[in-house]
């Protein structure tokens, strides 16, 4: 019989106790444990060897009868809170791990593919960057309307040289574990993209350096060598990065089941809820409450473990 259940964790320090209280759990829900295993990723094998993060203990226990729901509710009842300090629990759909159905992992790009917001990088050249901060924050807490806020931000980047875009983009850094979780998928024949409510004109070096399958975001208006504070077309908002996932995974011939999303904000909710699998890494509290998992560990590779990679 086959499993089509799995529950994945995710803890920064080893705790063989946390192990044997969710294998207990997981009984007490009515599920069987056919076979489970454990792993610890190092930091150098999570972010490369020059890695100053800390590694990851992976857990994944594959099941027989049960209900993903119910044991959700079990391992999980407040999607805000780890049933333990430091674990993270999940019960994801096996289904992800065949590896005979081709995939496509969405990745949300500021505070998730890289580390920092980009237009708070470009604010900073502007002497603007706790104000435009304080916009972005209150956008991704879903406070707040995206594109609104996006042309209220952009707005404060008027006049800047278009050069500072070069230099912006030379200070962005992967986070822990992206350049890993890509190849992953790359590597196995999945498609891999990135889609932004910041701009191409940081997005498309880093679509190049890690061989993206596709990719978009927002792009900024340039005249006489200057910003003019207005981005040039359609906002990529929530809706436009659901539609993306959409439309990447008909052109990839790729189920929408067998798409996986990842993001950190508000505006990652449409895009996450129309995937397979949505996972809120390192996320804001609407994200975390909307998600099918999450990652509260500074290590984003640990995402290939929901696809068995």
């Amino acid at each position: 019989m086959t499993t089509d259940l799995a529950v994945i964790a995710f803890a920064q320090h080893p705790d063989p106790e946390a192990r044997e209280r969710i294998l207990a759990m997981v009984q007490d829900a009515g599920a069987e444990v056919e076979r489970f295993s454990a792993v610890r990723v190092t930091g150098s094998g999570s972010a490369g060897p020059d890695a100053q993060v800390p590694g990851y203990n992976a857990f994944t226990a594959l099941l027989r009868g049960g209900d993903a729901r119910g044991l959700l509710a079990a391992l999980r009842p407040d999607p805000l809170a780890q049933l333990m300090p430091g674990v993270d629990v999940n019960v994801v759909p096996t289904r992800l791990f065949d590896p005979d159905r081709r995939k496509l992992l969405v990745l949300d790009v500021d505070s998730t593919l890289i580390q920092q917001e980009v237009i708070e990088l470009l604010a900073a050249h502007a002497g603007r960057e706790a104000e435009v901060a304080e916009v972005t924050e209150a956008a991704m807490r879903g406070e707040l309307d995206f594109a609104e806020s996006l042309h209220a931000r952009v707005r404060a980047l008027e006049g800047l040289p278009v050069s500072v875009l070069e230099d912006v983009a030379a200070a962005v850094r992967l986070s822990p574990g992206a350049a890993v979780l890509v190849k992953a998928f790359l590597r196995e024949g999945h498609g891999v993209a990135a889609v932004s409510g910041g701009f191409l004109e940081v997005l498309d070096p880093l679509a190049r350096q890690l061989e993206l399958t596709r990719h978009t975001a927002n792009t900024l208006e340039v005249s006489g060598g200057r910003l003019t504070g207005r981005v040039v077309g359609e906002v990529v908002d929530r809706a436009a990065k659901e539609r993306s996932l959409r439309r990447w995974a008909e052109e990839l011939d790729v189920e929408p089941a067998d798409v996986v999303a990842v993001g950190d904000g508000a505006n990652d909710l449409d895009m996450l809820a129309a995937a397979g699998l949505g996972v809120a890494y390192n996320a804001k509290p609407a994200l975390r409450a909307a998600a099918d998992a999450q990652l509260n560990i500074p290590n984003l590779d640990a995402v290939r473990f929901f696809a068995d990679l």
